[in-house]
């Protein structure tokens, strides 16, 4: 890959962003690019592995697995995300998997360089410190939902955190491309039986539609209203 198609694709990265044209230049340099086929394991949960990685291409998929061989999809990762930190910041081995959901471009840094423009770029650092707080912020959710919410109300709660990943506007989200009910299945412990039916009924409700845009919220608020009722009771 030419040196500035590199720069400009690490230019695009959600941490990086805003950092001088200088600076991503030299990661794009430093960086190790590689290519991945959809379904490749990028590494394996337990990898002493603890290198930063930044999607410049395609998607990957955040999974753990139980003791008992459970997957479990945490999160999906778009172009212009980053996945790895955890292990750079504390030096312990990974906490899950990562797959590429989809032909595939990572740049990555290892931990030593990571750690070294942390100290150089504080706008970097800002923006760490905010998505891992984000971070916490919805596994605390997981959490709680896991514990107190029926499986219909887990969906229905997984759909709202995808509506609003996708971007609602005046009430709507999109969810391109449509979600398989193994997925959602596997992000609330459930399966895909059960993910079959609550999206039947939320269809015949008129909250969920399909067309060829992908999957269309049509209400998100009354989605919500539906998990908060079941909170409060």
């Amino acid at each position: 890959m030419e040196p500035a198609r590199k720069r400009q694709l690490l230019a695009q990265s959600e941490l990086l962003r805003d950092m001088p044209a200088g600076e991503i230049e030299a990661l794009a340099a430093s960086a190790t690019w590689r290519t991945y086929r959809r379904g490749q394991q990028v590494f394996d949960q337990e990898s002493d592995n603890k290198d930063v990685f930044f999607v410049a291409e395609g998607r990957v998929r955040v999974t753990i697995f139980s003791s008992t061989g459970r997957e479990v999809s945490f999160r999906d990762l778009p172009a212009g995300a980053s996945f790895g930190e955890l292990s750079a910041i504390d030096g312990q081995p990974r906490s899950a998997s990562v797959v590429a959901l989809s032909p595939a471009v990572l740049a990555s840094l290892p931990r030593d360089r990571f750690w070294a423009l942390l100290r150089r770029q504080h706008g970097v650092t800002e923006r760490l410190l905010k998505n891992l707080a984000t971070l916490v912020r919805n596994l605390s959710e997981r959490v709680v939902d896991y514990g107190t919410l029926p499986v219909q109300n887990r969906i229905q709660a997984e759909l709202v955190r995808m509506a609003r990943e996708a971007g609602v506007q005046k009430n709507r989200a999109v969810l391109a491309p449509v979600p398989r009910h193994a997925d959602i299945a596997s992000r609330v412990a459930t399966n895909r039986e059960a993910v079959a039916r609550e999206l039947s009924r939320l269809a015949r409700a008129g909250i969920l539609e399909r067309d060829r845009s992908g999957l269309v919220v049509n209400d998100v608020a009354a989605l919500s209203a539906m998990i908060e009722k079941v909170r409060e009771n």
